[in-house]
């Protein structure tokens, strides 16, 4: 009987897992690397943090994410370098750059690398948020699909029961 019991309490917390948003932090900052992935956590999406561009690179062909928050400069590759490699490789993942400098001589450049949204430190987690909800929803809608909230868990639905 424990057993079972177990099994559905996983198969719960996998269903879950599954369902909240996933998100990628990359930021050679180890302070600002934590504070905003604790940000993201604690609003209900997960959250997976590295320090470089080039680690995040090998997440993203490891995982999948539905967003990734990068700042512009790191070492190893910098957060154009990664979308750069991002629009090479053809994946669609939406890239917010959260950066003290604007590489904004990049963008002119190569118009075709500019991220989903910008965030120009210093910013508040409000804004970090709110810009990771908006991103979100914009590419759910241009897939078609209903993004949960952000903060989707224990929030009852429409007929009453709880995820």
């Amino acid at each position: 009987m424990d057993v079972n019991v177990n099994l559905q309490n996983e198969a719960t917390n996998q269903h879950q897992t599954n369902l909240r948003q996933r998100i990628l932090v990359a930021d050679d900052d180890p302070a600002i690397r934590r504070l905003n992935s604790e940000a993201l956590l604690r609003s209900g999406y997960q959250v997976d943090a590295v320090e470089n561009g080039a680690d995040a690179w090998e997440a993203v062909q490891l995982k999948n994410y539905d967003l990734m928050v990068t700042d512009y400069k790191m070492p190893k590759m910098t957060g154009v370098e990664l979308i750069k490699k991002l629009h090479a490789a053809k994946l669609t993942l939406p890239v917010i750059m959260a950066t003290g400098t604007m590489p904004t001589w990049e963008f002119a450049l190569h118009s075709w690398i500019q991220p989903a949204a910008m965030l120009l430190k210093p910013y508040t987690f409000e804004e970090l948020l709110e810009t990771v909800k908006n991103v979100l929803h914009a590419n759910a809608d241009a897939r078609g699909e209903i993004a949960p909230p952000p903060n989707w868990q224990g929030q009852p639905l429409p007929n009453g029961l709880r995820l």
